[in-house]
């Protein structure tokens, strides 16, 4: 028999004879990790720590609390909270259950908290009363469901805006009238036996829907991606086991929000070979350092820009001790200028790797190797994880594109979401009947078979690592009574990479300043969506049928000098 050439999905450096699937449950995946080492630190905050038998203990109790609520199995149960230790716990809580993980944008203002809260049909939802980053989730939360503070039994809810949300729990020391107060949270653990959670948790599927994370779309409102155990678990176990070779001696730091799908990946990876996971309420480049060094970290997960930039700007960087890091995801490819030098100086025996990846494909499509020449790591985004397909195609006829060339990027395998909640017209768009995940995204691949991002087909901005619709923020400009319409384009940005800008034509014999639009943005919707500058036009730049939105980037690029 003649040797086959290997497709580019298997070329990841990985000795694919001897990858065997591993797969289960977010629950046990934690529970695992208890059993094999219980002792081991496995969650690192900047003001405490837990062992695996520390959290594990804690996420069961919570569990129970949750069942005492009356959270079944499929249900779904929001978290909407700055990153902490309590998110940690109710994450797996929740997973245990056999219920849906909501974690909710904690960015996110009364009407896009009040549209999630709905659409998810969330049954349980768990805040907190602490102002984190200038943020009252509970003003918030009663800004998005009016009669909440009306409701006499806060275990069973009646609201008019989220008819399936059963109750809002509150952590912290105050009470608030229509929230389950934390003390009675936990109280409630004391009514359900914790062998109820291990029977329910025994009864999980690994194809049962584990997450929702919601993800901006060319859309006005975010859409539900629903993210399996098999999905989620198998994606990290490839990332961490079998790319980037991370064992229990590993520590592994990410400052991203757990809201994001690139603070789940990396926590369910090093969970899986038993090592520590860093992370932090908010990211603070000054304590990110001092944790960086005082543990030693091995490997860090910062992926994004502002992140990158903070650390290498903060005046404590050139002192800090960062040699033990051997594997940053660092995404050099896709970085301003200047940033690779100084981090590849602080960190000499790091091997640097950048990734390519969507929420929708539960985190990492594609990544570096630690086997592969640098020059190939630091300037590329790496091969697809093992078991895992991609596709470049000219997306007017469908076709497979030459070696080299620009396309529409498709993706196939086992990580795949299994479409958007309450949106089959989106979901049909999206998943073609071959399996096919159509990204959106402008990509190439070389003859190494490494992949490249160049851009969005789509018409969506990623502002500092978060995906942003156009048309969200457009609809929130077209709410203003002397705005006829606007258009929203990307523009670079030093710090973000990109930003939001605005094209807006006025009502014939109406009055608006740019002052007055931004203010009228930063009402309704989070910061990193307010656009930064408007512009006013008369007439648009015009296909037979579509304004031409590449002609107003381009002409504000040009004005602004951003080259």
């Amino acid at each position: 028999m003649s040797k086959k050439t290997p497709t580019m999905e298997w070329e990841g450096g990985e000795d694919l004879a001897t990858l065997r699937i591993a797969v289960t449950t977010m629950g046990d995946l934690l529970l695992t990790a208890a059993d094999r080492d219980p002792n081991k630190t496995a969650l690192v905050f900047p003001e405490k720590s837990y062992t695996y038998s520390e959290l594990a203990a804690r996420a069961i109790r919570r569990a129970r609390s949750l069942q005492a609520l009356g959270v079944r199995p499929r249900d779904h149960v929001g978290i909407l909270m700055p990153t902490c230790p309590e998110f940690v716990e109710l994450y797996f809580a929740i997973a245990l259950c056999g219920a849906v993980i909501v974690p909710i944008n904690a960015r996110y203002r009364s009407g896009e908290i009040g549209y999630v809260v709905e659409n998810a049909d969330l049954v349980t939802l768990i805040t907190t009363d602490a102002v984190a980053d200038q943020v009252n989730f509970v003003e918030r939360l009663e800004g998005a469901l009016t009669d909440l503070p009306l409701q006499k039994d806060p275990m069973s809810l009646r609201l008019s805006a989220a008819p399936k949300l059963r109750n809002v729990v509150l952590y912290g020391r105050g009470g608030r009238p229509g929230f389950v107060s934390e003390a009675d949270f936990d109280a409630a653990a004391d009514r359900i036996a914790e062998i109820e959670v291990h029977k329910t948790r025994l009864r999980t599927r690994v194809r049962d829907t584990a997450l929702m994370l919601y993800t901006s779309g060319t859309t006005a409102n975010p859409k539900g991606c629903l993210i399996t155990h098999e999905a989620q678990v198998r994606n990290s176990i490839a990332l961490g086991r079998h790319r980037y070779r991370l064992t229990r001696e590993d520590s592994l730091w990410s400052p991203l929000p757990m809201f994001h799908i690139a603070a789940v990946l990396p926590m369910l990876a090093i969970f899986d070979v038993g090592g520590t996971y860093l992370t932090m309420g908010y990211f603070d480049a000054g304590v990110a350092l001092k944790m960086l060094e005082d543990h030693k970290v091995t490997a860090t997960y910062p992926s994004f820009v502002t992140i990158m930039q903070g650390l290498i700007y903060h005046p404590d960087f050139p002192t800090r001790d960062l040699s033990s890091i051997r594997l940053m995801n660092s995404n050099f490819a896709v970085q301003p200028p200047g940033v690779a030098e100084p981090i590849m100086k602080a960190m000499p025996v790091a091997i640097q790797v950048g990734s390519f990846g969507m929420t929708e494909a539960s985190g990492t499509v594609s990544t570096g190797s630690p086997g592969e020449p640098e020059s190939q790591r630091i300037s590329r985004l790496g091969r697809p994880l093992p078991g895992l397909e991609v596709r470049v195609i000219d997306p007017t006829t469908g076709r497979d594109v030459s070696t080299g060339e620009r396309g529409e990027v498709l993706v196939r395998g086992y990580s795949l979401f299994e479409g958007y909640y309450r949106d089959p017209v989106k979901s049909a768009e999206a998943l073609d009947t071959d399996g096919w995940f159509h990204t959106g995204d402008i990509g190439s691949v070389d003859a190494q078979g490494t992949i490249m991002f160049h851009g969005r087909f789509k018409d969506m901005l990623k502002v500092g690592g978060e995906n942003v619709a156009a048309a969200e923020i457009e609809a929130q400009l077209q709410k203003h009574p002397s705005v006829k319409l606007a258009q929203v384009v990307g523009i670079p940005d030093a710090k973000y990479a990109e930003v939001p800008a605005a094209f807006v034509e006025l009502q014939p014999n109406a009055a608006a300043t740019e002052p007055e639009l931004i203010e009228f943005c930063k009402k309704d919707v989070a910061g990193f969506k307010v656009p930064r500058h408007i512009r006013f036009v008369t007439e648009w730049p015009m296909s037979s049928s579509k304004i031409q939105k590449f002609k107003l980037r381009t002409a504000l690029v040009e004005e602004l000098k951003l080259g």
